[in-house]
């Protein structure tokens, strides 16, 4: 529960036993855990780089530190990171808005065509797809949107997958939180993260993308119609920037088969969304589809957290969020 601060298993295990029984000695802690007494200092050590605990160097003792105070540090570590983080991927998104926007206005004419090649129409766009996955040799990373995956994408995708990850190519896709709610979907990622393929979630997933081995990227030509086609990309500074933007998003995912994690204020990550939509204004239709969610889920959602926080409508409810820290 506590690596997202830095915390490994193992040290989160001695942490507690340590709290329960501050009179154990490391032998004690061995034997209670079934541990090599390496194994609790490799974990004790952990803790104290994280300032949960207090060893003497030359005894070897050791105890637990204020937890206030190494906490207060973790936390404040943490934020700070997961700040920076959502700064990378908002300038990675301008940055990705705004080259995508001059390709378009200037028809193209300021990339050579073996930089950006536009692929017209659905078909064409699955078939390049087809082949770069046929290619690849070391790496696929897709984001994708909108929850639900459509049938033919999956069928399609499964024979190209299933050879790529035989070839030894590292397969991650990131998918919107809401694909949790369609059977067939979590069927399919279940059975390719058996293959030893791997998956996350986030609330929000931007655009659609598969980058494959970093040098090539396929994006939307149209980002409010995807039958428009796609551009090939293969300039190494933007496919650069559309990988940063997917590792940034990697890092705040929650790994497929977990539970996403309530923060502090028992918040899950698709909650904090959309109290930072709902505290910008957006409708109900625009946050649902955003979160890739029916309007249902979202005014339930909505009434939930508006009586969390004493809240008469949704703009308050985002307001009084930031206010009270939550945001």
């Amino acid at each position: 529960m506590l690596e997202a601060l830095g915390i490994q298993q193992s040290a989160e295990i001695a942490y507690r036993l340590m709290l329960e029984r501050p009179d154990y000695a490391v032998a004690d802690m061995a034997r209670h855990l079934g541990w090599t007494e390496a194994e609790v200092r490799a974990a004790l050590t952990g803790l104290a780089d994280a300032k949960l605990v207090a060893m003497e160097d030359e005894s070897g003792a050791v105890s637990p530190a204020n937890p206030e105070v190494g906490f207060s540090f973790l936390l404040a570590r943490a934020e700070a990171e997961l700040n920076q983080r959502r700064r990378q991927v908002e300038q990675a998104e301008r940055a990705v808005e705004e080259i995508l926007a001059g390709f378009a206005d200037g028809g193209g004419r300021a990339f050579r065509h073996d930089i950006v090649d536009r692929i017209h129409g659905v078909d064409a766009v699955r078939e390049r797809l087809e082949t770069l996955a046929a290619t690849a040799r070391s790496e696929c990373l897709s984001l994708l949107p909108g929850g639900a995956q459509l049938p033919d994408t999956m069928d399609a995708s499964q024979p190209l997958d299933e050879l790529a990850l035989a070839r030894g190519v590292r397969i991650r896709s990131i998918y919107q939180e809401s694909f949790r709610n369609d059977p067939p979907t979590l069927e399919y990622v279940r059975w390719y993260c058996d293959l030893g393929g791997a998956a996350r979630t986030v609330p929000v997933v931007p655009m659609l993308m598969v980058i494959i081995d970093r040098k090539a990227a396929l994006v939307p030509m149209d980002p409010e119609d995807g039958r428009a086609g796609a551009l090939e990309v293969r300039s190494g500074g933007l496919v650069n920037a559309l990988v940063v933007l997917f590792d940034q998003l990697w890092e705040s995912g929650t790994p497929f088969g977990e539970t996403p994690r309530r923060d502090e204020h028992q918040l899950s990550p698709q909650e904090r969304e959309l109290l930072l939509l709902l505290g910008i204004g957006s409708t109900d239709e625009i946050a649902a589809r955003r979160l890739g969610v029916s309007l249902r889920t979202v005014r339930r959602m909505s009434s939930e957290l508006m009586s969390r926080l004493g809240a008469r409508s949704r703009f308050e409810a985002g307001v009084r969020a930031a206010k009270e820290g939550w945001l």
